[in-house]
């Protein structure tokens, strides 16, 4: 089965199908709208074959559905009819538990992505878990001002490196991980991993792409 993975950020979103190695990335921000996603989708893989669609998404999904508005991006999402859109069945994953899946190796897993917001998930003994810890209070505000985009411009590298120290110690007293995969964009900025901690990369987000159609 040819899959198309469309991965959805507040800077980027990155296209990949399951046929050929390259990625393609479209820039994304406050003015993507689920319209200007799927035109500039189609745009960027008219000369690619697909039969259906993974999309991850930076927000809370409900049965398959979009429930919340993101963040970072414009408005419009909840309610768009994606399928009749884009021409193809698809399937819709928190975007943070998609990458997740894509990096599980066993046991129970915390998945934390730093990239424009913080992504959260748990994989245990297979099963996704999505979960919304962003916007849980923290400090002066939550923990997506200090473990994202906004905190590691405004805080830079050092105390940013410590506020996600800090945090994944909380979280580990909370969920009693195996394995904790630190992803985003920003994870490459950190010189010294916490405690049970290894390193993802956006990459997984393909691979828990294609899971998502496993066993059709």
């Amino acid at each position: 089965m040819k899959i198309l993975v469309i991965d959805i950020g507040g800077t980027n979103i990155k296209v990949r199908v399951n046929n050929g190695e390259e990625r393609r990335k479209i820039p994304s921000g406050s003015f993507m709208t689920p319209q200007n996603m799927v035109n500039e989708v189609l745009k960027n893989t008219e000369d690619w074959e697909y039969e259906v669609i993974s999309i991850g998404f930076p927000g809370v999904i409900k049965e398959g559905k979009i429930t919340s508005e993101p963040k970072n991006l414009g408005h419009g999402w909840v309610g768009f009819d994606y399928e009749s859109a884009l021409g193809k069945p698809i399937k819709i994953m928190n975007d943070a538990a998609m990458q997740a899946l894509g990096s599980y190796e066993s046991g129970v897993m915390l998945f934390l992505g730093l990239g424009t917001g913080l992504g959260s998930a748990i994989v245990s003994h297979g099963h996704v878990v999505p979960m919304e810890l962003a916007h849980l209070s923290y400090k002066k505000g939550v923990f997506e001002d200090y473990l994202g985009k906004k905190g590691f411009k405004g805080l830079g590298v050092g105390k940013w490196t410590k506020h996600v120290n800090a945090v994944v110690r909380r979280f580990t007293i909370a969920f009693i991980p195996d394995d904790i995969v630190l992803g985003g964009g920003n994870s490459k900025h950190l010189t010294k991993l916490p405690p049970k901690c290894r390193l993802g990369n956006n990459h997984m987000a393909f691979d828990g792409g294609l899971k998502m159609w496993e066993n059709q």
